[in-house]
Formats: structure tokens, C-alpha cells, sequence
């Protein structure tokens, strides 16, 4: 049997793998499945329509699956989905999709969300991202993998973070952010490349050197997009496969990216 204490609320039709703890004063409602050796360890709500993995860890007064803050909602059945491995810290809420964009919330795996996080209706989040206390997502975001996200910043509706980029603390997201981007302000402008994050990674110093060429190519050279595209395929993309992330990082944005 899951360890589940006895003040825990349980629905009926949770499914609650035998390895999953349960802790003190938490509420686990409709139609919620909880993977192996997760842990809800006190005062945790999963309202209902959620799907979490495993060796999950979720702290108290954290709202799981709650319905979406959408005027057009209507309670139709959607979805909450979180990945393994995540760390969902106090009082983080994270919200279901809604029927107007294919009724998903998709959180990955290996993230840690701070304190007080909150992740809006049809937000897909990758994998290892780290979302520091207070962040703000509205609804309809996109991030990516290996990002940071500083502290008390807000990432306006519709908004892609792409792949190992970085905000700085309290800043106003409200374009796109570019892979490798390191951006900060209100609004946020890009100040140049995570470069200590590949650093962290192990990246070696040439194939940071070509993501600097192409990183000037792109925001300090004043060619057009479409100019710096054509650089990056022609001159930078054969040095360095990573170029290609950059690459779809202004192909894909609809908003327009942080300069």
C-alpha cells in the first residue's frame, strides 16, 4: 500500500502507486495518477485531471491542477501532465490547459520550480529548467530545456524561452527569448550569451567562440533577420551543430525576439 497518512484526502479514483508517499493534511481529488516514489509532504492540493511521473517532490501549500484562470474557461476536462524527477517547491500553483489550446498543461522533468512559481494554463516547460522564487508564466508559454529563469519575472502570454537561455531577476519577458540569450531589464534586453552556463556544461571555448560569432551576427551586427540567417547557414552552422537552435530560435518566433 502508498504511504498515505491518515488526515490525507484520497478520491476514490486517484491511482496512487504503492511507492508514493502521501503526506499530513494533503488532498488528492478526481482522476489523479501519481508515478513511484513521489512525494506530497504536507498541505498539498492535486485538485483533479492530473498526470505526475515519478520521484516527484511536492512542498506545502502547492496547488496542483487547479482550473485554469481563463474567463473563457467552462470546465471542461483538461489536463495537468508533469514529467519525473521535478522539485515543486511552497506554494508554487500550476494550472490546467484550457479547450482553446489542446487542453495541456505539460510540465517535463528534472525542473525545479521555487517558491511561490506559478505556471498558467497551456504552458509546455522542458526539461532541467530552473524558475527561481516568484516567476510569473502566463498562459500559452513555451520553455525549452536548460534555462533560468531569475527571480520575480513575469513572461508575458504566448512567449517562447528557447534552450539554455537565461533571464536575469525581475525582468519583463514580452518577446521571445533566443537559445543561449542571456536577457534582463523591464522590458528585457539581451546583454550577450549564457557563457558561464556552457561553461558549467563542459561546452569547449571553440564552440563557445562560434556562438559568439553568430550572437554578434544575430544582435550587433544590423543586418536584417533574414541577413543574419543567411550568415548562420552559410558561414556558422557546419563549425558548430548548436547553431541550429539560434537558427530555429528566429524562424519560429511569432512575437519577435529580445534584443
Amino acid at each position: 500500500m502508498s504511504q498515505i497518512h491518515p488526515t490525507a484526502l484520497i478520491s476514490p479514483s486517484a491511482q496512487i502507486d504503492e511507492t508514493a508517499i502521501i503526506g499530513p493534511y494533503c488532498i488528492v481529488g478526481d482522476e489523479v495518477s501519481i508515478g513511484a516514489h513521489t512525494v506530497l509532504h504536507r498541505h498539498v492540493v492535486v485538485t483533479k485531471l492530473t498526470r505526475i511521473g515519478q520521484h516527484n517532490e511536492f512542498y506545502q501549500f502547492a496547488s496542483i491542477g487547479e482550473d485554469p484562470q481563463d474567463l473563457k474557461y467552462a470546465g471542461e476536462r483538461t489536463w495537468l501532465e508533469i514529467g519525473d524527477h521535478n522539485t515543486i517547491r511552497e506554494a508554487c500553483s500550476l494550472h490546467r490547459g484550457t479547450a482553446q489550446d489542446g487542453e495541456l498543461t505539460k510540465i517535463g522533468s528534472h525542473n525545479l520550480l521555487m517558491v511561490n512559481t506559478h505556471v498558467a494554463h497551456d504552458c509546455v516547460i522542458g526539461d532541467h529548467n530552473v524558475l527561481a522564487n516568484n516567476v510569473g508564466v502566463a498562459g500559452h508559454v513555451t520553455i525549452g530545456d536548460h534555462t533560468i529563469i531569475g527571480g520575480n519575472s513575469g513572461i508575458h502570454q504566448f512567449c517562447t524561452v528557447d534552450d539554455y537561455s537565461l533571464i536575469g531577476g525581475a525582468s519583463l519577458i514580452l518577446k521571445d527569448v533566443a537559445a543561449f540569450t542571456m536577457v534582463s531589464g523591464n522590458p528585457a534586453k539581451a546583454h550577450g550569451l549564457n557563457i558561464e552556463g556552457m561553461r558549467r556544461k563542459g561546452w569547449s571555448k571553440e564552440t563557445i567562440n562560434v556562438l559568439r560569432q553568430a550572437y554578434r551576427t544575430i544582435f550587433r551586427s544590423g543586418l536584417t533577420t533574414a541577413q543574419a540567417l543567411e550568415v548562420l547557414h552559410s558561414e556558422l552552422l557546419a563549425k558548430e551543430p548548436k547553431i541550429q537552435l539560434l537558427i530555429d530560435s528566429l524562424q519560429n518566433s511569432s512575437r519577435g525576439v529580445v534584443r
